[in-house]
């Protein structure tokens, strides 16, 4: 007796900006979408993507197996989130698909669009963070559309998920919604020699300070700055990454910033990969986080990583970095201070670390 096949599950998905993203639109979720989207091609499902028009992705149709579709998008600043994902989701609920996945809470804005006109198909929210805390978005209508899009997730969607256990107890004390935790993880990396930093940089193992990320206010990089500026040493510090619509904060980050502060832009590819393979260490000072990747992947690279105490932050680590109080300038360069005193110090921090990792697995 013949078995009928089930049909592969047809998944879209929006609220990123592009995949593969190519220039500094990349950040943590289309990081997340870029990884998960190919992996479920993998698993046998059918997936599309909308892609922003405008952002840099090699002018592909198909990525791993999954289809790329771009989407009108309005250009100018705080407008091409909106309309992007506008557009996305009108094609995701009129096309023939199982499953529509919405990254962020600002797309989901929309998501009583396929409520209303397609109630039969899954519905899933991804939350990276709680979005209209951010800096550019604190006031204005960018805030209040985006807390919109966080009441729509709880009223429409199938399922949320979300990345860290502060988020979920966010979603049950504000609206008693049940959400599900799935945290980000990252691959093991290729740790590389010191070559294209050095050409491009003059950086050389274990002399500089790193941060890499999106330029951004709420990623605590005034207070890095400042703290650098404070510190005896000569190691560099080098603030890697692209804005997002953030130009003025780079502008004033780098009047703030010394001759010592290198900033390198948006990296990608083998320069990412050795400026977080030859760090002194690495620094991740955030206000706010969703899942910090970049903590994720600098961990995994053995760095000594020094973090804000921020519950989001704290997850990641556990007790497998050095923390400073969220926002507090005078610690974040007392602890900077004392691991450029002592390389025999950051060593042992390391091996302690190191220590209890493999502790945290038997």
């Amino acid at each position: 007796m013949k078995t009928e096949k089930k049909a592969p599950l047809n998944i879209a998905m929006l609220g990123h900006k592009t995949v593969p993203a190519m220039d500094s639109s990349r950040g943590g979720i289309e990081v997340v979408v870029e990884e998960l989207a190919p992996r479920l091609v993998e698993m046998g499902c059918e997936v599309t993507c909308y892609n922003r028009t405008g952002c840099d992705n090699g002018g592909l149709t198909k990525y791993k197996g999954v289809k790329l579709k771009p989407v009108p998008t309005f250009k100018r600043k705080g407008l091409a989130a909106m309309t992007s994902s506008f557009f996305a989701t009108v094609k995701a609920t009129f096309g023939h698909y199982d499953v529509i996945h919405f990254h962020a809470e600002g797309p989901c804005f929309w998501m009583w669009i396929p409520a209303i006109f397609c109630k039969k198909r899954c519905v899933v929210a991804t939350i990276h963070g709680i979005d209209h805390r951010r800096e550019k978005w604190h006031a204005g209508l960018g805030s209040h559309y985006i807390k919109i899009g966080e009441k729509m997730a709880v009223k429409h969607a199938s399922e949320i998920i979300v990345l860290s256990k502060g988020v979920q107890e966010y979603f049950w004390k504000t609206y008693k919604r049940k959400t599900v935790f799935i945290p980000n993880g990252v691959s093991r990396p290729q740790s590389r020699d010191a070559k294209e930093i050095t050409e491009k940089f003059g950086l050389k193992k274990g002399d500089y300070i790193l941060f890499l990320g999106r330029i951004v206010p709420e990623k605590g990089l005034r207070y890095l700055v400042e703290a650098y500026g404070g510190l005896k040493t000569d190691k560099k510090l080098v603030i890697a990454g692209g804005s997002s619509d953030t130009d003025e904060f780079t502008v004033e980050l780098k009047k703030m910033a010394g001759e010592n502060v290198i900033f390198t832009g948006f990296v990608a590819g083998r320069l990412r990969e050795e400026l977080y393979s030859n760090a002194y260490v690495y620094v991740l000072p955030s206000d706010l986080e969703g899942m910090p990747l970049s903590l994720l992947e600098a961990m995994s690279y053995g760095n000594c990583c020094v973090t804000s105490d921020i519950e989001e932050c704290a997850e990641v680590v556990e007790d497998k970095a050095i923390v400073f109080q969220k926002s507090d300038v005078g610690d974040l360069m007392e602890k900077l201070q004392g691991l450029c005193d002592d390389d025999a110090a950051t060593r042992m921090v390391l091996l302690i670390l190191f220590v209890r990792s493999i502790a945290g697995m038997r």
